[in-house]
């Protein structure tokens, strides 16, 4: 595998204004090592339940692809691998659940990325997203698994409508929620001056795409900070953790 040259990755988490515990959870590798590995997870289930079923997917996730990615030779490889950490960490939610009374409706959303050879590979379940920012330009890559987004793909709703509907926050897909799972990957090739966004919902809902383009944009050396600032300034009204990545 062959190290991405010059890539700086820079992250923060914040409670918001509004919740008294952050659910969130994310891990950057930043290490000399021949891969780049980054991963946020947004959790829920009540009191304590949604801050473990994140920790725990975040460690359960690493782990499983520290101990597999050796054997990656090809883009197929890597995102078995990928799709591998987190149905791990899926099954260690489901048993953890399933032995602590108070923590058995938990559960969270988990997004993977993994940059080798200037190239980003992606595993996504919930509503956590990653966005590339190339040409000056910001597109979503990964499509939320919640009530809403099916709605605007049926046609039932249009996206501005999605704003404020009170299913909003419900999901389809999650790791803990339910038996099976099956994440979406996607594999990007990265281009110079790319820059790559994850984020909870946490800022998804309280910033528009075309304002966090524009921080991205304005705030070359803090944008991680300018980003969970402005979502507080909005409201603030969940946990908010950005991961920006760029090539």
């Amino acid at each position: 595998m062959k190290e991405v040259i010059n890539l700086k990755i820079t992250a923060k988490t914040d409670v918001g204004k509004l919740r008294e515990i952050n659910e969130d959870s994310y891990y950057v590798y930043e290490d000399e090592q021949e891969y780049k590995l980054c991963m946020l997870a947004d959790g829920m289930g009540g009191y304590d339940g949604g801050e473990v079923a994140s920790n725990l997917s975040i460690l359960t996730a690493k782990k499983y692809i520290e101990n597999n990615i050796a054997k990656v030779l090809n883009d197929e490889n890597i995102i078995e691998v990928l799709k591998g950490a987190i149905l791990e960490a899926h099954n260690e939610i489901l048993i953890k659940a399933e032995r602590i009374n108070d923590l058995e409706e938990m559960g969270t959303t988990l997004d993977i990325c993994l940059i080798n050879n200037n190239k980003l590979y992606i595993a996504h379940v919930g509503d956590g997203r990653v966005y590339m920012i190339r040409d000056g330009e910001i597109k979503q890559i990964t499509v939320d698994h919640s009530f809403v987004e099916d709605l605007i793909r049926e046609g039932t709703i249009t996206r501005e409508e999605a704003e404020n509907h009170p299913k909003k926050h419900m999901l389809m897909k999650a790791l803990g929620g339910e038996m099976n799972i099956t994440p979406d990957t996607y594999i990007e090739e990265l281009k110079e001056h790319d820059k790559i966004l994850m984020c909870t919902d946490g800022l998804s809902n309280m910033l528009k795409k075309d304002e966090i383009f524009e921080i991205i944009q304005n705030n070359k050396e803090s944008a991680h900070n300018e980003l969970v600032n402005m979502a507080n300034k909005k409201g603030g009204r969940d946990n908010i953790t950005v991961i920006v990545i760029e090539n």
